[in-house]
């Protein structure tokens, strides 16, 4: 098993280039949800994955519903300013779905409606809006991965 990140509707290449290589360095699944903000070849999300890009185990999907089709027994977790709970509230397990939305308007209100007690939100002063995806996604991550040992790696 393995842990999974699902970007809906990335806008930004560098983010989804520097979440592709936090997913190669963790064994961590990516999940892209069209339509994306970029073209694929787009030399920023390259530049920003580096040269990891063949380690990274990725999945493009038409919608967030595809993605919940796919894996019907899986546990998907929202990442939204829009939560009362935060992140570190939940208890994460090898194989769960790290949900994250767009960069200028995050997860679509159907989908956080859907799903009220798997939302989450990071804690931060109200001088800003929200963290940058990439850091959010690292930082979710790498909590979820602490609470099951960091498994496989080293």
């Amino acid at each position: 098993m393995a842990f999974h990140i699902v970007l809906v509707e990335p806008e930004i290449p560098a983010n989804t280039g520097n979440i592709s290589r936090t997913c190669a360095a963790t064994g961590t699944w990516l999940h892209l949800v069209r339509p994306l903000g970029f073209n694929t070849d787009d030399r920023t999300l390259k530049r920003a994955g580096l040269d990891y890009w063949h380690s990274v185990k990725l999945e493009y999907h038409d919608s967030f519903q595809e993605v919940k089709d796919k894996y019907k027994e899986g546990r998907f977790f929202f990442a939204t300013t829009k939560a009362s709970r935060v992140y570190t509230d939940f208890t994460f397990q090898d194989g769960d779905f790290l949900v994250f939305g767009k960069e200028t308007k995050g997860l679509a209100p159907e989908i956080l409606a859907e799903h009220p007690e798997q939302l989450m939100r990071m804690p931060m002063s109200d001088a800003v809006r929200s963290l940058n995806l990439s850091n959010s996604a690292a930082i979710i991550l790498y909590e979820a991965l602490r609470q099951n040992g960091f498994p496989g790696l080293t």
